[in-house]
């Protein structure tokens, strides 16, 4: 399968398998962090299944009527369910009880090409209280022929009522070696290649992105942001302001990178680069608090007030300068 790493065979063989067999399960749950591919799986998955030369091994034509169709986004038998745009513009935080009523009243319907109906729901972890129990209505009283797809970043947010009712599809964290030689596919080269991947932890499709985001030198802005800070030449409140608005999850995500590292160093060497000596159950801490500060940003807590809490608990060489 063009453009997947090897992690993700295992996987599709699975799906493909199935799909031959006509023995797929009437929901499908693709589950793990982003970057992963579990999103080009699912868009495979789903060309191969409404493809009408499919081949089991390579997938979907892309030349047939269905795959034209699937390709300009006007399949009939293809629905896709996301997060919706509000009455200002604005994008919604959550997929409401609304869609999923449409969803169901769409999929009660006959296949309009004979074959297979699918639903992606993307991201499904977004999906309200109240969407989510209509969801799980649909999902009892499964349709022939039709297959959901849920995916989901984080699925323990989904209701376990839902991921009950669905096989999982995890994709495994690669291997460095495979994360590297994919990347290299992509036209990364090499040094830059193995930059992104410490920063992404190891994420492949989270390097990818950041490269051609040219986000890799905001993880360089966020050390020098949390070294000035260290020294005193920084203050927590004005770096909160700042980051609070430009790239907030981005800037979380590489600080948080930046703590486990320095925690690393500081077991290695006796000379910190960013912090006193002795604080690598603090770093580790803080690694935490940053990442759970990154989930909070979707609620409806302001960003600054969220950042200035955080910043305030960074181990500092003088801890009288905390209070910042």
């Amino acid at each position: 399968m063009n453009g997947l790493g090897d992690w993700v065979q295992p996987a599709w063989t699975a799906l493909t398998t199935a799909l031959a067999q006509r023995r797929l399960h009437h929901a499908l749950l693709f589950a793990g962090p982003a970057g992963l591919g579990k999103r080009a799986l699912a868009e495979a998955f789903a060309a191969a299944a409404l493809c009408e030369r499919v081949d089991v091994q390579q997938g979907a034509c892309g030349q047939c009527r269905a795959c034209l169709l699937r390709a300009a986004g006007s399949h009939p038998d293809l629905v896709r369910v996301g997060l919706e745009l509000r009455d200002d513009g604005k994008q919604r935080s959550e997929i409401t009880i609304d869609q999923m009523r449409a969803l169901s009243q769409r999929l009660a319907l006959s296949s309009q090409f004979g074959g297979w109906q699918l639903a992606l729901i993307d991201p499904a972890d977004r999906l309200n209280a109240s969407a989510a129990n209509a969801l799980l209505k649909t999902l009892e009283e499964p349709a022939t022929a039709t297959v959901i797809v849920l995916l989901a970043d984080e699925p323990a947010r989904l209701p376990a009522t839902i991921r009950s009712r669905c096989q999982r599809i995890d994709l495994p964290a690669p291997s460095a070696a495979a994360a590297l030689d994919w990347l290299k596919t992509q036209g990364v080269e090499a040094a830059l290649a193995q930059e992104a991947l410490a920063a992404s932890l190891g994420n492949p499709g989270l390097a990818l992105d950041w490269i051609r985001d040219s986000n890799l030198a905001l993880r360089e802005a966020c050390a020098r942001d949390l070294a000035a800070f260290e020294r005193g030449q920084r203050q927590a409140q004005e770096l909160a302001e700042q980051w609070s608005q430009d790239r907030p999850a981005e800037r979380l995500w590489f600080a948080a990178v930046i703590a486990r590292d320095e925690a690393r160093k500081r077991a290695l060497t006796a000379t910190p680069s960013l912090t006193a000596r002795g604080e690598i159950p603090k770093l580790v801490a803080w690694f935490g608090h940053a990442n759970r500060a990154r989930g909070l940003l979707s609620t409806t807590l302001r960003i600054d007030l969220l950042l200035l809490d955080l910043l305030r608990t960074w181990p500092r060489r003088d801890e009288s300068r905390q209070r910042g």
